[in-house]
């Protein structure tokens, strides 16, 4: 499975007059491994350097920004300032959704597109037409709810990203 999809992103920069590098290579390695993670630059430096010691943060940061551009991978902002990356899905119409725990930091994902009607009447009401659409929720998760009270949750409140 993952040799295939390394063969469609080879065949991806290819097409755009791109070669896929060893380092290229350690860095799409290293996110397919960690699909799940939401992984910033650092943390991907950080792991392709206990695999490959000779690659560099900027030589990370560069193919990070090349997939981005190139669409292979998805840019992701949860409201920190840190850019995280992701692998685009092809086959979905639209971009997934995330739910951003405030106290314990974990991101799940959500891959039903639950907004196609809110979707239609934006469209309608303001004759836009919609390429995708990105939405997150900020909350405090399953894992954290039994363990806190409903006043530290309202305390946590303040966390949340405006």
């Amino acid at each position: 499975m993952m040799e295939e999809r390394i063969d469609r992103i080879r065949q991806q920069l290819h097409a755009h007059s791109y070669k896929l590098t060893p380092q290229r290579e350690a860095t799409l390695r290293v996110l397919l491994e960690n699909e799940e993670d939401h992984l910033s630059a650092e943390d991907v430096y950080l792991l392709v350097k206990e695999k490959a010691p000779e690659i560099g943060l900027a030589t990370v940061y560069r193919t990070l920004e090349l997939m981005s551009d190139l669409h292979i991978l998805q840019k992701i902002n949860f409201g920190d300032g840190v850019a995280r990356y992701e692998f685009r899905n092809e086959d979905a119409e639209h971009h997934h959704h995330h739910l951003i725990c405030v106290m314990c930091g974990t991101v799940d994902e959500i891959h039903e597109d639950l907004l196609g009607e809110v979707e239609q009447a934006v469209s309608d009401k303001f004759k836009f037409h919609i390429l995708d659409h990105r939405l997150s929720f900020h909350g405090v998760c399953h894992r954290c709810i039994d363990k806190v009270d409903t006043n530290e949750i309202a305390n946590v409140k303040s966390n949340i990203p405006e």
